[in-house]
């Protein structure tokens, strides 16, 4: 398991990998674009090609992309869920020029719609964006809080959008901080085992292909989404710990999303559990 964190791109998305490098990270996610919206940066071809020296420079050959905030796949509004698509089509193509291994979405808010039928209109528009396309890069789902009406929080239902796409091309990438606000207890060894065995009883292990790892501010099913920084929130170190020395996981990088005054640190902490 490698460790990383979300690193700006402010100044040129050439300018990530020494970011991430100062940090400590051995992966890093970006994304590549504003995620409040307007025209993404144009990605040309001495901006690529910097930008691949300077991941090589710094031994960095993983890094991924994060879709804008204002994705919804399943909004009551038609003209945002084609935008949606569109967007999510770009970023798997930038994703692609770049060399990035994955692109990861929230699937929106069922606001306006009821479950049943934003489930049915996800898998619709994620259908739309794989159909008649290959990407290079991967399309992942990341699982959510369950704040208000956001989809994905838990793992039946991001199971059963899996199920209703039906493509190998889609993966899941699991926030820590997430899945612990939705309900699912990693503190302890007994609490992560049975977490797990309810995550490969609605999912196939080899669909999760990267973790957020992120504690949590609230506690245990209190639906919120609020990061806090490693061992210094309601999950505690005991959780990562759970993670990193899984045997299933051994593989699958952690990208951390917290409070960027001690983003480091929490990489630092991160990487003294797997070699402990």
């Amino acid at each position: 398991m490698k460790f990383g964190a979300h690193v700006s791109i402010a100044g040129g998305i050439n300018k990530a990998p020494l970011r991430a490098y100062e940090l400590g990270c051995e992966c890093f996610q970006i994304f590549s674009r504003s995620p409040r919206g307007g025209k993404p940066p144009e990605l040309k071809e001495e901006l690529v090609e910097s930008f691949l020296s300077e991941c090589a420079n710094y031994n960095i050959a993983e890094y991924y992309i994060h879709t804008p905030y204002y994705i919804n796949l399943c909004s009551e509004k038609k003209d945002l869920r084609d935008s949606s698509i569109a967007i999510i089509k770009e970023e798997l193509e930038r994703g692609g020029i770049l060399g990035a291994k994955y692109v990861m979405t929230h699937l929106g808010s069922s606001k306006g719609m009821g479950k049943k039928h934003a489930v049915n209109t996800i898998i619709e528009g994620l259908k739309k964006i794989i159909e008649n396309t290959r990407f290079s890069t991967q399309l992942l789902l990341e699982n959510t809080a369950g704040q208000g009406a956001t989809m994905g929080d838990s793992f039946e239902e991001l199971a059963e959008i899996l199920d209703g796409v039906r493509s190998s091309d889609i993966g899941i990438c699991i926030d820590t901080a997430h899945l612990f606000a939705a309900g699912y207890d990693i503190r302890t060894k007994a609490k992560f085992e049975e977490t797990l065995h309810m995550l490969s009883a609605a999912i196939d292990i080899k669909k999760i292909k990267l973790f957020h790892g992120n504690d949590s501010k609230v506690g245990l099913g209190e639906r919120k989404d609020r990061h806090e920084h490693i061992g210094k929130g309601k999950i505690g170190i005991e959780g990562f710990k759970n993670i990193i020395k899984n045997p299933h996981f051994k593989n699958i990088n952690m990208i951390v999303e917290t409070p960027p005054d001690k983003v480091g640190e929490d990489i630092k902490a991160l990487k003294i559990l797997r070699d402990k």
